[in-house]
């Protein structure tokens, strides 16, 4: 179920959105164009490593607060095209609504809240592994969280791929947001339940960074006086502006 329309209007421009997608493609062009051996540095200085935090080894000294800003940094790094199309499509889809909300320095300063909050909960649930997490994915599930808070009942368009043919249907935010969750938690609790040692999804990552923005956007969202109601004729593509038909 792959979202491809948010019928919920926003007023201003969302340069903060935009800036975050171009800071995201141009540090993956940085990675594409380093050798194997500079990228490989490049991942265990920037990305993700939870064993780096909770393993003692005595080879390596205690981490400083320098060696945390991976909980930060991992978050505009990504693994391939596919991974970066992903998550950029899903930041441009939900970002300019939540961020038109919130205000620009809101949006920012809880899209890096929830980025940490998901490097924090995939740390925690996969403290022994050494395998260098990355991806703006559980910064994007807290705006998912976000939108879903701020609108449960704007439907979104969605395609569902069937024996090849994609088929388009509109379901409500609070309904794509639950089965996206259960999507995660599911495969999270079985990764409990059966460790891996390689590679893979950072279901946690997702989890932390979905509850994180469900939590916090009450606290960032502008309040109606700073912001004004939109007129019922303010909708767009036939959504009125609370994205419903």
């Amino acid at each position: 179920m792959f979202p491809i329309q948010n019928g919920v209007p926003h007023r201003s421009a969302p340069f903060v959105t935009w800036s975050l997608i171009a800071i995201n493609v141009a540090v993956f062009l940085y990675q594409v164009s380093l050798s194997p051996a500079a990228l490989d540095r490049f991942l265990v200085e920037y990305a993700l490593i939870p064993g780096r935090y909770f393993v003692p080894l005595p080879f390596l000294p205690e981490p400083t607060l320098q060696d945390y800003l991976p909980f930060a940094t991992n978050m505009f790094l990504h693994g391939g095209w596919l991974h970066l199309i992903l998550n950029m499509w899903t930041l441009f889809l939900f970002g300019p609504t939540v961020e038109d909300r919130m205000g620009r320095s809101r949006y920012l300063l809880f899209y890096l809240i929830c980025g940490i909050a998901a490097s924090t909960a995939h740390a925690y649930f996969n403290a022994t592994s050494f395998v260098p997490a990355l991806g703006a994915s559980g910064a994007i599930a807290g705006v998912i969280g976000a939108f879903v808070r701020l609108f449960p009942l704007a439907n979104l368009i969605v395609v569902i791929p069937i024996f090849f043919f994609p088929f388009f249907f509109e379901v409500p935010a609070l309904l794509f947001a639950g089965l996206w969750f259960l999507m995660q938690i599911v495969p999270g609790m079985i990764e409990l339940l059966r460790p891996s040692v390689g590679g893979g999804i950072a279901w946690w990552a997702h989890i932390g960074g979905f509850v994180a923005g469900v939590l916090l956007t009450p606290l960032l969202t502008r309040s109606i006086r700073a912001y004004r109601k939109y007129y019922l004729d303010e909708g767009i593509y036939g959504f009125t502006p609370n994205g419903r038909r």
